[in-house]
């Protein structure tokens, strides 16, 4: 494991305090965690893993570990039913979480540029064409299939539910995708997965 900065393991160590709040459990890997904490440190894990033999600059990594910061605070009931409810509340959850990423990486010594690009990335400013936005993306999307993939199956219907897959997999990158059979999954969820990507 390669070592990082200081102010890096500060920031790290903050938000991951941060996400501790988290009222919301979720077991993975064997472990019971707090869902945002889950999320912030699997979804450094993969932006490590699609890094390959190039290191993920610590941007990246902050980005991710941050990219759900607090997430609960502001739960998807609070607003309207629907897709443009649920856009909107994306939209917004990732504004909120660039905002609140803010003084913990000022706190942590990080400059404006950096603390910029990584807002950035959370948000997933130039989607398109910024390959780090991309993979912030591709293991936001991987930790959502590795978390919640068995946890939203209740509550939609199947064709609801292969639509919301294959919406997630539209948001990937070729190696993001390759990555997902790395996930450990039950052989339901893998049928799920097939369907979806058939």
């Amino acid at each position: 494991m390669r070592r990082l900065s200081e102010r890096y393991d500060a920031a790290a160590a903050a938000i991951d305090a941060a996400n501790a709040a988290d009222p919301n459990i979720v077991t993975v890997r064997g472990a019971e965690l707090p869902l945002a904490l889950a999320h912030g440190r699997l979804a450094a894990e993969w932006v490590e893993y699609l890094a390959g033999a190039e290191p993920a600059d610590e941007a990246l990594l902050l980005a991710a570990r941050a990219h759900h910061l607090r997430r609960w605070e502001v739960p998807r009931s609070s607003y309207p039913e629907g897709k443009p409810g649920y856009l909107r509340w994306r939209r917004d959850q990732k504004q909120r979480h660039a905002a609140d990423v803010e003084q913990i990486l000022r706190d942590a010594g990080y400059d404006a540029p950096l603390i910029e690009r990584v807002q950035a990335l959370i948000r997933r400013d130039s989607l398109g064409s910024d390959a780090g936005a991309q993979t912030v993306e591709d293991a936001a999307c991987l930790v959502f299939i590795e978390t919640q993939l068995a946890a939203v199956e209740p509550r939609f219907e199947h064709d609801h539910l292969i639509d919301v897959i294959r919406k997630t997999a539209r948001k990937m990158s070729p190696a993001g995708l390759a990555a997902v059979g790395r996930i450990s999954l039950t052989a339901h969820e893998q049928t799920l997965l097939a369907e979806a990507l058939a």
